[in-house]
């Protein structure tokens, strides 16, 4: 059953009235143009309404308006009150005010994505907290650093997509988590040393895909760092061995 925020119809004016109905409306489509309504003639009247509805929309289209709609106030009047959505006990509450922050873009928040929300047990709200927290962390090295530290420690999380989310939020830290990565593909448990070998496997080739490079890590994980590497070896050895079996005599002792 939809969940209606209800407002008080004696307050605002007759449109903030009406827009402010329409949000609570059975059909998604009729809140998807309240939504844009509300963005298209940004009205700080309306900020508790949008911030509440945000806790309870069903409709991920409703809820990518209403955060336009957010983005639209200023923000000095949105941050605070996405601030305290933050300490939410619904963790829609808490994801959608992490998702709306990030499109802000006022690195002033990043002091707020805490270790809680960066380790909440949602893991919607922790996939959220992490590419908030990447995009407004400061570029201050020890700051970096410890953001590193709190998303290594989750390696091995959840699902395929909850592990994807993981590795691209420490890539987009760049070349500083390499450190992290390494050890932490040492670590005992073969699910984290696989998550954090696809990872490193990643931020060396961007473009490479997230299953290929999970497969390519087990099977550095099941041979071992070393074993692996001198079958990389063996095999690059072998290649040029058979690419100079490939050329005519004359052309193999050219050098000689």
């Amino acid at each position: 059953m939809l969940e209606v925020v209800s407002i008080n119809p004696t307050n605002g004016t007759p449109q903030q009235t009406r827009v402010a109905a329409a949000l609570g409306a059975e059909a998604a489509s009729v809140r998807l143009q309240a939504a844009m309504a509300a963005g298209s003639a940004p009205d700080p009247a309306l900020l508790e309404t949008l911030v509440e509805r945000c806790a309870v929309e069903p409709d991920f289209f409703v809820r990518d308006m209403l955060t336009w709609a957010l983005i639209r106030l200023p923000a000095d009047l949105t941050l605070p009150r996405l601030r305290e959505e933050l300490d939410s006990g619904r963790a829609q509450a808490r994801g959608q005010a992490l998702h709306t922050l990030s499109k802000i873009g006022d690195r002033r928040a990043y002091a707020w994505i805490t270790r809680a929300l960066l380790h909440d047990a949602d893991d919607g709200v922790a996939r959220t907290a992490w590419r908030a927290a990447v995009a407004l962390a400061p570029w201050d090295e020890e700051e970096r650093a410890r953001l590193t530290g709190a998303l290594v420690e989750q390696l091995g999380r959840g699902d395929r997509d909850v592990r994807l989310s993981l590795s691209r939020a420490l890539v987009d830290l760049g070349d500083d988590i390499r450190p992290a990565l390494e050890k932490a593909a040492a670590d005992p448990d073969p699910v984290v040393a696989t998550h954090a070998g696809a990872t490193a496997l990643l931020l060396r080739d961007p473009e490479a895909g997230f299953d290929a490079a999970v497969e390519e890590a087990k099977r550095i994980v099941a041979l071992g760092p070393e074993r692996a590497a001198a079958a990389e070896k063996s095999a690059g050895a072998g290649g040029a061995a058979a690419e100079a079996g490939a050329l005519p005599p004359e052309a193999r002792h050219a050098d000689r």
